[in-house]
């Protein structure tokens, strides 16, 4: 059923419309949804695959509950998303990386490593996001668009830049700013 279920995934459903769109979101996402639960390692309820999301053969892939991966993104096998997480487009999680240990062969012919990454519960990711291999994000976190997260997320946290750095506790206090009425 996986085999058939890729085939239909990638030859057909990732190329429906975006589940936002009026016409769209009561067919595309259900489509998505049903062909995915049969790719990947674990899909809870209510996950949205949006159009073009790729993650290879989904091995060792689980979203949970209420989550769902963004227009174009890319992930690679052992990816942990949990429950109510929101990916902008053109995420890119990446696990593998290339052995490069011995200087005496070329890197190419060394193999490749593959370290997990984990998305706790709660967790905003902008769009076109980069997660390098072997980051934890941990629960409540923000990722501010752009972001290259090297380095594990605390939870509660919202980080931004290249290399991610912690902007701000969503847990400390903060005065809150209307901009319609501020004066420039």
């Amino acid at each position: 059923m996986k085999y058939v279920s890729l085939i239909l995934y990638y030859g057909f459903a990732i190329y429906l419309p975006k589940s936002n769109r009026p016409y769209a979101f009561k067919i595309t996402k259900p489509i998505r949804y049903h062909i995915c639960k049969n790719i990947l390692e674990y899909c809870g309820k209510n996950v949205n695959i949006e159009r073009l999301a790729y993650f290879g053969d989904g091995q060792g892939i689980s979203i949970g509950d209420n989550s769902g991966l963004g227009v174009n993104c890319k992930i690679q096998r052992n990816v942990k998303i949990g429950n109510d997480v929101m990916m902008g487009e053109d995420v890119m999680i990446i696990t593998n990386t290339h052995n490069f240990e011995n200087c005496d062969i070329p890197m190419r012919t060394q193999g490749l490593n593959y370290i997990s990454v984990t998305i706790e519960d709660d967790v905003w990711i902008g769009s076109r996001v980069i997660i390098l291999p072997g980051v934890k994000i941990e629960k409540g976190s923000i990722i501010g668009a752009g972001a290259v997260v090297t380095k594990d997320v605390p939870e509660y946290s919202i980080v931004g830049g290249v290399p991610a750095k912690l902007i701000r506790s969503r847990k400390q206090s903060k005065k809150v700013v209307n901009l319609k009425n501020s004066k420039k």
